[in-house]
């Protein structure tokens, strides 16, 4: 409920009046002074829900300004705020009622209580103090020890309460049910006064969420006083017209509307607006609250004793004198109402209705209601403020605060042709009614809503994009119910159809291929051009020979199709996914080329050049096997050499010495024998492994091909 109220006076407050109070000689404007209103002049809204006011009055001699904010609003103001007085006087001191957060309060008693504290809680924060509890006729006084939950009974007939336990004067430890029944009271006053501090400070929270800034001037005479800022609005919205010819040689009209909400808690008198079709870059950052930087809780060494200290007296005399608070400043904007009477066509709707026509004196005829609305002039005059646009109302606008109104804003003569659109990802057979839109006109078109009329009747609507002038765009507002479009697809194998051969790799090129064929239906009595939006896919091209898209948006390409009255149209389109392949020729076997071959991946050409490789690359490779054995056998006759001289070693001083001495010997003989006859062989081989690598290398580099394989 409290969280329920503060948002509603949040609510209630939104900007309140910039407002002037004339202080008596002598002193300073108090909050009981009477003020007069200092009426908003200019207001700019921005698409990123935000609005910067201006307001412009006179101030005379000494004189302050105050302004009315919620805390919310007021983090605006303070970051944005510009105060100008323009008749020689100066603005002498900006400052606002501060007050710190609830929790920041709250940590000051002496209750360890927060702001959703529980009765459990609340009299657990009371331990140790003083209480006189009442409950069947008896009463106990002592001091509370702690309180607790108890389960009383089993099974279903189970209930559970909170248990008090006091300690009597007389030191005897009380236990108490806290039932309905029970009354307690705290006997203590000054802990009654800390309940009730937590209690106020509590009940502040629901009070109305007013934060007043008071501008100081000083000065002679009388002068303008000049403020401004900025502050959350309700975004501006657009909503568009679109009336199609009734006439062969007529152009499509595109009449603009914005509708702009005042929820600021003021009324907005002869303001100048201006709607902006941009966002400029904004934030919240809450400068209004006081800001406590965390610092470390540091206990002292259990040996430290303080003592009494000294300080220094003062060297230099002088100080820092206090400054001035500053600040900026931001408001609210936003709302429906009414405009300055005779001064816009729409201030022309509001004024007193003519008494309506019976059914028979009401005539249109064909072509009447484009007529009148192409004369309806807009509002608001266009122009580019660099990335973003600006509509700037002609004349001064009245809008009653927590009303609304709707504004022209564009009248204008532009491009469209009508089609039917069809996409696969819609879903349904039959296409939208569509029309291609092209911004012919000098204006930005803002992003909204639109509805279109054709035969000077509704025909249905959707919604558009920010526009540029000279963009082309698609804007659907309907189903074609005389147009159906079936999708047919057929995909084909992937297949080589290049293979490139140079400098020691080969590349196979292959492709995978897909027809999609549309088939369009018009059972309607007038021809169609019907858009497909056929998908753009990543790594997927168009073949060449084929149809050409009209245009490509960032996922389709989109063809045009003429279909005359109950005929069938066909749009064949081929497509073709390029895959790349890189084999190293150093690296590629028989196996590789077996299944290449069996695979037609290659042709008999490339199949001949690569033969002389493997050829000789297997030559390689049994040079290598030789080579590899006989490193193997030397490493064998080492570790057997190894064995026996320490089988000699282990013999000395026994009776076989001599006799297996002699034979370890002769053993040993051979195998150095056979051992110089192997390292010889193993160099010859690796000299011939060395001569057969580098032709290798020689036939890898030199072969170079680039042959079509059929398909």
């Amino acid at each position: 409920m409290r969280r329920w109220l503060t948002a509603l006076a949040a609510l209630l407050l939104m900007a309140s009046p910039l407002i002037l109070a004339q202080a008596p000689a002598g002193r300073r404007a108090s909050a009981d002074d009477e003020f007069d209103k200092l009426p908003v002049r200019r207001v700019v809204l921005y698409k990123n829900g935000v609005g910067y006011f201006e307001h412009l009055g006179r101030v005379r001699g000494a004189q302050t300004v105050a302004i009315t904010f919620t805390s919310a609003q007021l983090d605006d103001v303070l970051k944005s705020l510009t105060t100008l007085d323009l008749g020689g006087g100066r603005i002498t001191s900006v400052s606002y009622n501060s007050e710190a957060p609830l929790e920041q309060r709250l940590g000051a008693l002496r209750l360890p209580l927060d702001e959703d504290t529980t009765l459990a809680q609340f009299y657990g924060a009371l331990r140790g103090a003083r209480l006189e509890v009442q409950t069947g006729g008896v009463t106990v006084t002592g001091r509370l020890l702690s309180v607790e939950k108890r389960t009383r009974g089993t099974g279903d007939q189970a209930t559970e309460r909170d248990e008090l336990s006091i300690v009597t004067d007389s030191g005897e430890v009380r236990t108490i049910d806290l039932t309905p029944a029970a009354s307690v009271r705290i006997a203590e006053r000054d802990m009654a006064d800390q309940v009730g501090r937590y209690l106020g400070l509590l009940a502040s929270t629901r009070a109305q969420d007013a934060r007043r800034m008071v501008i100081s001037t000083t000065g002679s005479g009388e002068r303008q006083l000049f403020v401004s800022y900025i502050s959350e609005v309700p975004i501006w919205k657009t909503t568009y017209r679109l009336v199609l010819p009734t006439k062969p040689d007529g152009k499509p009209l595109l009449q603009g509307w914005a509708i702009v909400d005042n929820t600021v808690g003021e009324d907005w008198e002869n303001v100048e607006l201006s709607l902006v079709a941009g966002a400029p870059q904004s934030f919240i950052q809450r400068l209004s609250q006081p800001y406590y930087g965390r610092r470390p809780v540091v206990p002292l060494p259990e040996s430290v004793q303080l003592a009494p200290q000294t300080h220094q007296g003062t060297l230099v005399e002088g100080g820092v004198v206090g400054g001035v608070p500053g600040g900026v400043v931001g408001g609210v904007v936003g709302g429906i109402g009414e405009a300055v009477p005779g001064r816009t066509p729409m201030n022309r709707a509001m004024a007193p209705p003519m008494p309506l026509a019976s059914p028979a004196e009401v005539r249109f005829a064909p072509g009447d209601v484009e007529e009148k609305m192409a004369e309806l002039q807009p509002a608001a005059e266009a122009r580019s403020l660099g990335d973003l646009f600006e509509y700037k109302l002609k004349e001064p606008v009245t809008i009653r605060k927590n009303q609304s109104a709707m504004v022209p804003i564009a009248n204008i003569e532009i491009a469209a042709e009508r089609v039917s659109l069809w996409k696969a990802s819609s879903g349904i057979a039959q296409p939208l009614r569509a029309l291609w839109l092209t911004n012919t006109s000098a204006l930005t078109l803002d992003g909204g809503s639109f509805t279109v009329l054709d035969a000077e009747t509704f025909a249905g609507e959707g919604l558009v994009e920010p526009l540029k002038p000279g963009e082309k765009r698609l804007l659907s507002y309907a189903v074609d119910l005389g147009v159906r479009v079936d999708a047919a697809r057929d995909s084909e194998r992937q297949r080589v159809t290049r293979v490139v051969i140079q400098r020691g790799a080969m590349v196979h090129y292959r492709e995978e291929r897909e027809r999609r064929a549309y088939t369009i239906r018009n059972e309607d009595t007038t021809p169609r051009v019907v858009v497909i939006e056929h998908p753009a896919r990543s790594g997927w091209k168009l073949a060449g020979g084929g149809p050409v898209p009209a245009e490509g948006s960032a996922d389709a390409h989109r063809f045009r199709v003429t279909v005359d009255s109950k005929k069938t149209a066909t749009l064949v389109i081929n497509e073709a996914h390029p895959i790349e392949t890189e084999y190293s020729l150093s690296r590629l076997t028989d196996e590789q080329l077996s299944v290449f071959i069996r695979e037609r991946s290659i042709s008999p050409q490339v199949e001949q050049a690569l033969r002389p490789i493997l050829a000789k690359k297997a030559e390689v490779a049994s040079m290598a096997a030789d080579i590899n054995a006989r490193n193997a056998e030397i490493a064998r006759i080492g570790a057997d050499q190894q064995r026996i001289r320490e089988n000699m070693k282990a013999l000395k001083g026994s009776a076989e010495e001599k006799e297996l001495v002699q034979r370890y010997t002769r053993q040993l003989n051979d195998q150095e024998n056979r051992l110089e006859l192997v390292q010889k062989e193993s160099a010859q081989l690796e000299q011939k492994r060395a001569a057969a690598q580098a032709e290798l290398n020689t036939l890898v580099e030199a072969l170079a091909l680039d042959v079509a394989i059929g398909g």
